[in-house]
């Protein structure tokens, strides 16, 4: 047949190197020469990037961050091949409103059958940030319509509002988010954390009840915050609420711990349980200053966690888009709790995340 006259040749040829200089068979073990960099990647992730967070579904991870003035998701199927990514808008801010400004820290979530995005917006008025929420029907959420259902009201009174994430428990739905207490006039800038029950992923109804104060010197550097509440759950099911604390442009801006007593209603205060210390934080040597505001996702194999944050590459940068995302592998203490260690130095190869 053609193939085996053209293929002869090519063995011959092959044979006779051997003997010269066995140059066919070192070529033959020689490794794809794209195969170190897809062993690896190096933080920073993206720039520009604060407030970021994934949803993992299937085999898919959706990424987003703080954009200002409209939301952006990111598909992919290897996190650490975010950079290559390009993302689809899928919310553009309108010209005037109560979420027409500060779009900020979009969360996606799963819910009957349907995506939700729940972002901060404000009118442009530091006092009326509030949280607002999308729905699409596709079984995509890159793809179809998206639907503004409006602002999530929080109860008894509508009050100061950002960074809102879900937290599901049995059958029963709540929102924790950041909130500040104050009436109007007031120029108390404490923001704390608190959590609501959901009748549907559109709707709180209340009461509203605080489980987080700023209380030790770590959560009160530029002035007293708590904030970017995400839920972290270990192997067990214990349930932990991993936040951010004190003024988002401070270097030592970092992250804390809260941990729901098992099997506990997580509408009673007393059941959470803060540690006194934090459980991550900046580090000069890796050009990690303020880090915080992070997400979680399972590596592909579902045998590894990650923790996404963002940091600023340098000393006094503020608040803003010079704050950058990185991702790095954590693991759990003999009693089930996150040891997220200290942040990896940017530029240093970190293996991806297994299943990549």
């Amino acid at each position: 047949m053609p193939l085996k006259i053209l293929y002869r040749p090519v063995i011959i040829w092959c044979v006779s190197i051997v003997f010269i200089g066995a140059s066919c068979k070192k070529e033959a073990k020689s490794p794809a020469p794209d195969t170190q960099q897809t062993a690896t990647f190096t933080n920073p992730l993206l720039n520009a990037a604060p407030d970021p967070y994934v949803y993992q579904k299937d085999t898919a991870y959706y990424y987003m961050h703080t954009l200002g003035n409209r939301i952006q998701i990111w598909k992919t199927n290897k996190m650490s091949r975010l950079k290559n990514i390009s993302p689809v808008t899928v919310f553009n801010a309108p010209a005037s409103g109560g979420n027409s400004r500060d779009i900020w820290a979009p969360e996606l979530f799963f819910l009957d059958n349907k995506w939700y995005i729940y972002y901060t917006g404000s009118d442009g008025n530091d006092r009326e940030h509030r949280i607002w929420v999308l729905e699409n029907a596709s079984a995509d959420p890159t793809q179809g319509t998206w639907v503004d259902k409006g602002k999530l009201a929080t109860q008894p009174a509508d009050l100061w509002s950002i960074d809102a994430t879900l937290f599901q428990q049995g059958s029963s739905l709540f929102m924790i988010w950041s909130g500040r207490p104050f009436a109007a006039g007031s120029t108390d800038l404490t923001q704390n954390l608190y959590i609501s029950k959901m009748s549907n992923p559109f709707t709180l109804t209340g009461p509203t009840v605080q489980i987080s104060a700023p209380q030790n010197d770590w959560e009160k550097r530029g002035f007293p915050v708590n904030e970017g509440p995400e839920i972290l759950q270990n192997a067990s099911g214990q349930i932990f609420l991993i936040f951010s604390a004190s003024y988002c442009g401070d270097d030592r801006y970092s992250l804390g711990l809260i941990r729901l007593n098992s099997g506990s209603d997580p509408m009673d205060a007393k059941n959470w349980t803060k540690t006194s210390v934090p459980v991550f934080t900046g580090l000069a040597s890796a050009n990690a200053f303020g880090a915080g505001h992070n997400g979680f996702f399972k590596s592909r194999d579902g045998k590894e966690d990650w923790i996404i944050y963002h940091a600023n590459s340098a000393a006094g940068e503020g608040c803003d888009d010079s704050r950058n995302v990185r991702m790095q592998k954590f693991t759990w203490t003999a009693d089930g709790t996150p040891n997220f260690e200290e942040p990896v130095s940017t530029g240093q190869a970190i293996r991806v995340p297994s299943g990549e």
